[in-house]
């Protein structure tokens, strides 16, 4: 019984010290204008998903208010996320199911994050 323990103890400890794995973090899109208010031009009713970290980078699709992403990398307020459901899996613009970076201002997150 003494070898159990000490094994099971050991991967208790291992758990808790493991880094956060990509993907452990999940969340949804929040304080972007409805869809109803889409205005892509504009810049309305959508979050940008872009190709860094940074407003200066190209945009490369879209989430939309209520999606569910997965947190992939961080860097500062920036997030790698990727769609994982949502309207973000058929997008007004883009590619469905975007990854790539975003402001995190504009999400709720939770779990093991970067």
């Amino acid at each position: 019984m003494r070898p159990f323990k000490i094994l099971a103890t050991t991967v208790a400890l291992a758990l808790f010290a493991a880094p956060a794995i990509a993907g452990d973090c999940t969340g949804h899109v929040t304080g972007v204008r409805p869809l109803s208010q889409y205005n892509h031009a504009a810049g309305n009713g959508f979050l940008a998903v872009r190709t860094g970290p940074g407003s200066q980078n190209a945009q490369i699709g879209e989430l939309y208010l209520g999606d569910e992403i997965s947190v992939w990398d961080r860097s500062g307020g920036w997030y790698r996320v990727q769609c994982m459901s949502g309207r973000c899996m058929q997008p007004l613009w883009g590619q469905p199911a975007p990854n790539g970076w975003v402001s995190g201002r504009y999400l709720s997150i939770g779990g093991v994050c970067p």
